[in-house]
């Protein structure tokens, strides 16, 4: 069943996918299910759930950028969405997994080893305090289902280099999150973002990915510690 729904729902996307692929998919889906059992790593299980809500949505992501030979940090990756997800469509994707959990991390490198992707950086730390050598040095910044985007950009932005772009995956409700980021996007080098709405192949559900292009330096004193974010937007 996996197998179909993913092809079909590529089909509809109008996206290529390959048997190797198909095959790190079915990887992918097995050891989330094993694991899943034993650790909180995702509400959503069963073939056609995981197929359609998470690697369909994030697969969506490739309609909306090329991604390929370029660089990514998923932040706050959890369960490895939507990176992994990305990278098993577009393999030359370069790859860094951000996670403050650590035995989340330990599942990734686990699984990127099982999927062939050792390459892949998988990071214990905190968006805020993730180490230097990472700030400004990516093409692009992705996060799933993280916060609201007046603090997500905080965390996020510093990472992505001027001329690149960060993507935030969201529900219902871009539009007004967007607008409630807007100055603050603006003081973390950010320039103005756009929405795209989607639809979920084989569903009726429509995400959004809110686009923000990376106009100039994010300065140094961004960003702050989260107990600071949280009580003080931007």
């Amino acid at each position: 069943m996996l197998e179909n729904l993913l092809r079909q729902g590529f089909e509809a996307l109008c996206l290529p996918l390959d048997a190797l692929a198909l095959e790190r998919y079915r990887c992918f889906f097995e050891y989330l299910e094993e694991m899943n059992k034993v650790m909180n790593l995702t509400a959503i299980s069963g073939q056609e759930d995981v197929a359609r809500l998470h690697f369909l949505d994030c697969a969506a992501l490739l309609k909306l950028a090329d991604f390929s030979g370029k660089s990514l940090i998923d932040v706050g990756t959890g369960a490895g969405f939507p990176g992994l997800a990305l990278k098993i469509a577009c393999p030359d994707l370069k790859l860094t997994l951000l996670d403050s959990l650590d035995k989340r991390v330990k599942f990734l490198r686990e699984l990127c080893r099982k999927l062939g992707f050792e390459e892949t950086a998988c990071i214990h730390a905190r968006a805020e305090e993730a180490p230097a050598a990472l700030r400004q040095g990516f093409d692009f910044a992705a996060s799933r289902a993280v916060a609201r985007l007046n603090l997500l950009s905080e965390l996020c932005l510093p990472f992505v280099r001027p001329g690149g772009v960060f993507i935030a995956m969201k529900g219902p409700g871009a539009a007004e999150e967007l607008a409630e980021a807007r100055r603050g996007i603006g003081l973390l080098g950010g320039g103005p973002g756009r929405i795209e709405d989607y639809r979920i192949p084989g569903t009726e559900i429509v995400h959004s990915a809110v686009l923000i292009p990376k106009s100039g330096p994010t300065p140094e004193k961004y960003p702050r510690r989260w107990a600071q974010i949280k009580k003080q937007p931007l």
